[in-house]
């Protein structure tokens, strides 16, 4: 997968993660084959049952589901949440969205043939969706499924306290060729064991007891450098689950998200891989035996993550490097969905596109995560606040190229709502 050799120093890092945990070869390999039998009876379910393992919830229920729904929520890392806004509000900002790219043909966005993914952050429908309440008050709700073990509180931490981190948009035509987003995770690369606060999150994986890891322990998630080589669109930021606002119906094979829907597993799995290899050709027949698979710790590399040279990319899963999640059959769409509702996955998720639209319609979204208020996320907030008050590029992402300016873009007055100008760093007016 990768052309560029692996620096020696990760067999060190290696070494370094293991010889945490005493006894770590017996212990990591009784754990990994736990996980594999439980990978073969999951992942054959996940792929027997398709869209509809995906939870949907009403918005105004959020507060009213049981322990049960929510821990399943939990466990599958994604949910659909449905009328979070007015259907006849989303299909505005999607004929707002087109107008503002017919007023500024020379926007960024791919394929450059056929724009459809947009590099725009500070549009005024884009503005206007993010300091929606009901928008940040799905993403308070999903930020709260995150805990401290500790119990204590955290200083400058508050899980009600919604902020809004600018992404981009998409408009979908139907068709074929979409292949920028294979199965991948955002959110940090080879950063997931490089760095020690990031690592310490899959700290149970990493000493042999996977079925302990809880993905919403917040504390190491806190200081977690998810961007350690500074690579562009890399997001530093913490932010507790991504998601979309849909601006119009897209159903499965209408060019929708795909997600593997058991994130404990997929983190255990993407963890532990780059410490075991298979003792058969990966194209064997009994690749998926764990007895075909050994502890091995004597090479550089970690399967699924790209070295690039401004840095490193992934973890991208891929049905050769990592065949025990049998993506080909596991990699789940989204139920339909309908202007206004909203999709959203863990942090840690697997996630990918459908390569084909088949639909008659564009298929639509704005990326609006959930992040919560912690120390590192105020702190990128504020100087967002000033990109966007200059109208340039947020601060993980390009740069404009010189004098590039837009007709049409959201301003300050736009951000009315107290929950939202907290959320976007401005200041509260006082009338």
């Amino acid at each position: 997968m990768e052309s560029t050799p692996w620096p020696e120093r990760f067999v060190d890092l290696k070494r370094q993660i293991v010889e945490a945990t005493p006894d770590y070869e017996k212990r990591l390999t009784e754990s990994w084959k736990d996980l594999l039998g439980e990978l073969d009876k999951h992942t054959a379910e996940i792929a027997q049952v398709g869209p509809d393992y995906i939870p949907q919830v009403r918005y105004e229920d959020l507060d009213k589901l049981s322990a049960e729904e929510v821990n399943i929520i939990r466990r599958k890392g994604s949910v659909v949440i449905k009328d979070v806004v007015d259907d006849s509000e989303a299909r505005a900002w999607k004929t707002a969205l087109d107008d503002f790219i017919k007023a500024n043909p020379h926007v960024e966005g791919f394929p450059e043939q056929d724009k459809q993914f947009f590099m725009l952050y500070w549009t005024r429908p884009q503005v206007q969706a993010r300091a929606h309440p009901n928008v940040l008050k799905a993403s308070a709700w999903l930020n709260k499924q995150y805990h401290a073990k500790s119990g204590k509180p955290l200083e400058g931490v508050d899980l009600n306290v919604p902020l809004v981190y600018a992404d981009r948009f998409r408009i979908r035509h139907p068709g074929p060729g979409w292949d920028r987003f294979p199965p991948h995770v955002d959110g940090g690369a080879i950063e997931r064991w490089e760095d020690e606060s990031f690592r310490q999150c899959f700290a149970d994986i990493l000493s042999g007891n996977w079925r302990a890891h809880d993905p919403y322990e917040l504390e190491g998630r806190l200081d977690a450098r998810s961007s350690l080589y500074g690579r562009p669109g890399q997001a530093t930021i913490f932010r507790s689950f991504q998601g979309w606002l849909a601006m119009s119906e897209a159903a499965p094979t209408q060019g929708t998200l795909r997600v593997f829907p058991d994130l404990v597993l997929s983190n255990a799995y993407t963890i532990l891989r780059p410490f075991f290899r298979p003792t058969v050709p990966l194209d064997s027949e009994d690749i998926l035996k764990p007895e075909n698979w050994v502890f091995d710790i004597s090479t550089p590399d970690f399967p699924g993550i790209l070295i690039l040279p401004n840095g490193f990319s992934g973890p991208r899963p891929t049905p050769e490097l990592h065949p025990h999640l049998r993506l080909e059959k596991t990699m789940t769409s989204v139920p339909k969905v309908n202007p206004g509702d909203m999709v959203f996955w863990h942090c840690d998720v697997v996630h990918s596109v459908e390569k084909e639209h088949t639909g008659q319609e564009d298929s639509a979204v704005m990326y609006i995560g959930a992040v919560p208020q912690t120390p590192m996320n105020t702190e990128y907030v504020k100087k967002q606040a000033e990109t966007f008050l200059a109208g340039i590029n947020p601060p993980d992402f390009v740069k404009d190229k010189p004098n590039t300016t837009y007709v049409g873009l959201g301003v300050d007055a736009d951000v009315k709502e107290p929950i939202a100008r907290v959320a976007m760093g401005l200041p509260i007016q006082v009338a």
